[in-house]
């Protein structure tokens, strides 16, 4: 417990220390954000420097490896994923200041990139046995051999682009990235799991907790797709490689919610000429009706708490 501790620690300040650095950094490298001109309410925010992945993330990901005792394939296979994740999210950061408008890599650049990275992740649970499935709220667990192909797809695409869509006010992405892997940790020490995974996500705890004191509204610092991809690729890896699939649609209720409302969103629209919602993502529409930026970031992280502490009642 002393080594965990140790390495949140180190993780936060490092990530404090890595965001004090960037923000000066990404002003004069001129990555400020572009902002959307139908999202009004963020005019203000325009400029501010964007790419803050690329100090909170560098930051869990040493600690972790610094700390990791008896690391096993699965924690480098999953640092590989997230960093990589990092890369593309750069480079569609990279893109957006280039070209002076808020679209980087196209869609279909995005996707290509996911669904081979989800394949690859997916087939390595196969082939190395990692094919165990747990059942949220018990003690069970079933072997679903290659099964796991099509179901770490699925997960991988629902969790990288749900906490990208989920990225969109002060704090909101940072926050409830922050419950979740707090949540999945937890749940994999008491499981018994890979003890190298668990560390690795409270690293990605205390890096986020520093980066929020950046990012909360109104925020000096936003993560991009830089930050948002990665911590959706870190995601993705520890709930599949620990057998946890199913936990990601309980405590990641709020990324699930915010790709579901734009799916939505689009399909109303296309059917009825009309919205269902005021703007989408979720979290947009909320603040149409009027409520503030920290209110919602709240909202979210504490729904995600409540039920993530639902799936840790089998140990009590």
């Amino acid at each position: 417990m002393r080594i965990v501790f140790l390495a949140v620690l180190v993780a936060f300040l490092l990530s404090f220390a890595f965001c004090m650095a960037a923000i000066p950094l990404l002003r004069r490298a001129g990555s400020g954000q572009h902002i959307l001109s139908y999202v009004k309410e963020h005019a203000k925010k325009e400029g501010t420097p964007t790419m803050g992945g690329l100090a909170f993330i560098p930051a869990a990901a040493l600690s972790a490896a610094a700390f990791a005792r008896g690391a096993d394939k699965s924690f480098f296979v999953a640092l590989a994923v997230g960093l990589g994740y990092l890369a593309v999210g750069f480079l569609d950061d990279f893109l957006k200041r280039r070209h002076g408008h808020n679209l980087g890599l196209r869609p279909y650049q995005k996707i290509f990139f996911q669904l081979a990275v989800a394949v690859m992740a997916s087939l390595y649970c196969c082939l190395d046995g990692l094919t165990q499935l747990r059942i949220p709220y018990t003690r069970i667990a079933a072997d679903i051999g290659w099964w796991m192909l099509p179901l770490g797809i699925v997960v991988f695409l629902g969790t990288v682009n749900g906490v990208n869509l989920t990225d969109g006010l002060d704090g909101l992405a940072g926050g409830t990235s922050a419950v979740f892997f707090l949540a999945l940790g937890t749940l994999i020490a008491l499981q018994g799991g890979s003890s190298a995974l668990s560390l690795l996500c409270v690293c990605l705890v205390g890096a986020l907790a520093a980066y929020l004191l950046f990012n909360t509204c109104r925020a000096s610092l936003f993560m991009g797709d830089t930050g948002s991809l990665s911590l959706g690729g870190f995601a993705a890896c520890a709930a599949l490689f620990s057998g946890n699939a199913l936990v990601v649609p309980i405590a990641g209720i709020m990324f699930v919610l915010s790709s579901i409302s734009v799916i939505l969103q689009v399909i109303y629209y296309k059917k009825t000429g009309r919205r269902m919602f005021l703007m989408a993502p979720l979290h947009h529409h909320f603040q149409q009706k009027g409520y503030a930026e920290g209110k919602i970031a709240y909202a979210y992280a504490a729904v995600t708490a409540a039920l993530s502490v639902t799936l840790l009642l089998p140990f009590a």
